[in-house]
């Protein structure tokens, strides 16, 4: 495995805990392709710092104990882990946001190109990020 892959997305993880978009942006090519586990990609820079914006303006996340595996070239990685949120604010098309709280597994893939995130994909259970919510 690549070390210096495993770096990269830990460090884009530790970004993310610290709701530090620009340092995630720093770790993205400039063409990056965000596939999300619902709706449309978005391609570039700028549509995925939209995106983080966003999403700290609706949702309070945390990123627990990721674990990370690498190909031998470093060119792909994919990561497993716990995601610890709060949601903020009502988003487009789900339930209202009243400071509920919520603990969902997700996993996410990688294509790394000239040391840089070319490709973020992420997965995770709407249905039961939804059940969480309205119980919440």
């Amino acid at each position: 495995m690549s070390e210096a892959t495993l770096a990269l997305v830990h460090a884009y993880y530790d970004a993310f805990n610290r709701q530090d978009a620009e340092g995630m942006l720093a770790l993205l090519a400039d063409d990056v392709r965000h596939e999300p586990s619902q709706g449309v990609a978005r391609i570039g820079k700028a549509a995925f710092a939209d995106f983080l914006a966003h999403m700290n303006r609706c949702y309070a996340e945390t990123v627990i104990d990721p674990i990370v595996l690498a190909n031998a070239e470093g060119t792909r990685a994919a990561a497993e882990f716990m995601l610890d949120g709060r949601y903020l604010v009502t988003d487009e098309g789900l339930p209202p946001a009243a400071g509920q709280t919520y603990h969902l597994r997700v996993g996410a893939f990688f294509d790394i190109v000239d040391g840089r995130i070319a490709r973020i994909s992420n997965h995770y259970n709407l249905a039961d990020w939804i059940a969480q919510v309205e119980a919440g």
